[in-house]
């Protein structure tokens, strides 16, 4: 004979009156379980099979049975797990027993033993006593082995009538995507600090090649420590020649390595393009992009980003994989974002760079100045005992010459010195703009004013001019009968004579010489000027100088004659 089936049924919130009711309405089709709490009733619910649940009176709401009835806990992508005062688990969700691992049942066992390699990571480190303690719900962050990561809340459920909590409702949730992401945003910007820091002190203790190759090692070492790509390759462009020249690269083929390439959308594979255009490019398979040029041996997949800096593409840099598809969009993010700091970096290089290719020409430009002076004395002093001696003491004359020849070397030598340290700098300042035509011109300046001599030697000797200098007309005819010039600059009144005398002289001395006279903006009481332009100056300048009115002077005076054209009966 069968017993028949009889289901069991659990009342929760009923009243003593509204219980003998329901009683005698359904004892003859059911059994009722009565739960006087909400301890009570969770409790059962976990112990026993429960096949239909009968809430009365208000103090819990009728969903949550519900949502329990009808199997929704378990789709919750979260961990839930009701714990007693032990912690230990009375009720699970299927999501929990898959984050923990287990094939065993884990009812009843310790909570936090369920996870292996456990370890707080904060704010909170005791979070089942500290939501037991305080009533409140306790948050923390856990590290699961290596690379897992959990955020586990824990709330105490309390009743009504009690002073204590009696359970615990635990969510554990899975964030370790979110986690490492974070981690390698901060490990971005810890690297973007170490990038950027290279102190003037330093750098001005190192050379070009030295200060490329620390960086270079830097950033090697946060591509593969901190995004994890073993092959990478930097490209900088070169503004003038749109030419893409290689920085760095590390697991590329050579003949990679040395191809050449231009920041140009066409032609020039993915780094080209990238290039040219300012955008980052995912590879998702370089066997079907028509763009990819073969790099790294066996890449089935690539991703390059533009290196940028106020808007302006510095260079590119490129990682590749020999799995098609490696490269995901937070992998383009995390690239961005260290591109940014690279550039940053190299722009701090190109800054330190110019700075101290600055210094070193503004220093050596001092030098100069500091030498010409003396320099000069120097010379219209020997020029003049050469001219005495001439004829007289072949020995005296001799080491005279030789007094000459060194005076000039020590300031040739200076100037060498310097170009050359600014030379090996790829900032050096820039000569291009200085005229062909005016370098190594050794031209001859004479005004009785020490700060017009300074201020030729600074702007002449910045063209590439030699620049030797004269008090007076009698010092200047003196160091023109003893060396050669290019072309003279002289005031129109000097503390001898006038500037069209000295011209007239030199007219006399050297007739194909280029003299130009400079005056300031006063009366020209002895009409130097126009008498000079009666014998054929060319062009006249005014004090202080303007450097392109004197180039343009210089320029116009060094010209070589343009022979007239012949007249139709010479023809």
């Amino acid at each position: 004979m069968l017993v028949p089936h009889i289901p069991q049924i659990l009342v929760f919130g009923a009243t003593e009156a509204e219980l003998q009711a329901v009683t005698r309405g359904l004892s003859e089709h059911c059994r009722l379980i009565h739960a006087a709490t909400v301890a009570d009733a969770l409790t059962t619910l976990s112990e026993r099979q429960i096949e239909g649940v009968c809430v009365l009176g208000q103090q819990i709401s009728p969903t949550s049975f519900l949502l329990e009835s009808r199997g929704l806990l378990q789709q919750i992508p979260d961990g839930l797990a009701l714990l007693d005062v032990s912690s230990r688990v009375l009720w699970h969700n299927e999501r929990l027993q898959d984050m923990v691992g287990r094939e065993t049942p884990i009812d009843g066992q310790p909570f936090l033993s369920l996870f292996k390699n456990l370890e707080f990571l904060g704010p909170d480190y005791g979070p089942l006593h500290s939501a037991l303690a305080s009533g409140e719900t306790a948050r923390t962050l856990m590290r699961v082995g290596e690379s897992s990561y959990l955020e586990l809340a824990a709330t105490p459920i309390c009743d009504e009538a009690e002073e204590f909590p009696s359970h615990l409702l635990t969510t554990v949730r899975d964030v370790s995507r979110q986690t490492i992401e974070r981690q390698k945003l901060d490990r971005i910007y810890r690297a973007g600090l170490e990038l950027g820091d290279l102190q003037p002190q330093d750098v001005a203790e190192m050379s070009v090649d030295d200060r490329v190759e620390l960086l270079k090692s830097k950033i090697l070492y946060y591509t593969q420590d901190v995004l994890e790509f073993e092959t990478a390759e930097i490209r900088l462009v070169d503004p003038q020649t749109k030419h893409l020249k290689p920085l760095l690269a590390v697991g590329m083929d050579p003949l990679a390595e040395s191809r050449e390439l231009f920041a140009l959308p066409e032609g020039n594979g993915v780094t080209g393009f990238v290039a040219a255009t300012g955008k980052s490019y995912l590879c998702e398979d370089t066997t079907l992009d028509p763009l990819y040029l073969p790099g790294a041996p066996g890449a089935r997949s690539s991703l390059t980003v533009p290196l940028v800096m106020h808007d302006e593409v510095l260079g590119t840099f490129n990682v590749e994989s020999p799995r098609p598809g490696a490269f995901t969009q937070a992998d383009l993010q995390f690239l961005e974002l260290f591109c940014r700091e690279v550039a940053i970096a190299l722009n701090t290089l190109n800054l330190l760079e110019a700075e101290k290719a600055t210094t070193i020409s503004e220093a050596s430009q001092q030098l100069l100045r500091d030498v010409a002076g003396p320099a000069d004395e120097i010379l219209n002093d020997v020029a003049w005992l050469r001219e005495h001696a001439q004829g007289r003491d072949d020995a005296a004359t001799e080491r005279l010459e030789r007094v000459l020849t060194r005076t000039r070397q020590i300031r040739e030598l200076i100037q060498h010195a310097g170009e050359q340290m600014c030379g090996e700098l790829r900032h050096a300042p820039d000569r291009s703009r200085v005229p062909e035509s005016l370098r190594a011109k050794r031209i001859l300046v004479a005004d009785a004013d020490v700060e017009v001599r300074r201020s030729a030697h600074e702007l002449l000797g910045r063209c590439g001019c030699i620049v030797e200098t004269a008090r007076n007309g009698g010092e200047a005819l003196l160091m023109a009968r003893t060396f050669r010039y290019d072309a003279v600059l002289a005031d129109i009144r000097l503390p001898d004579m006038t500037g069209s005398e000295l011209f007239r002289r030199f007219r006399d001395l050297h007739p194909q010489l280029p003299v130009i006279l400079m005056t300031g903006f006063g009366y020209d009481s002895n009409h130097s000027l126009v008498k000079a332009r009666q014998m054929g100056m060319k062009s006249a300048v005014y004090k202080p100088f303007r450097r392109d009115l004197l180039i343009q002077a210089l320029e116009a005076a060094l010209a070589p004659a343009v022979p007239p054209s012949p007249s139709p009966s010479e023809l």
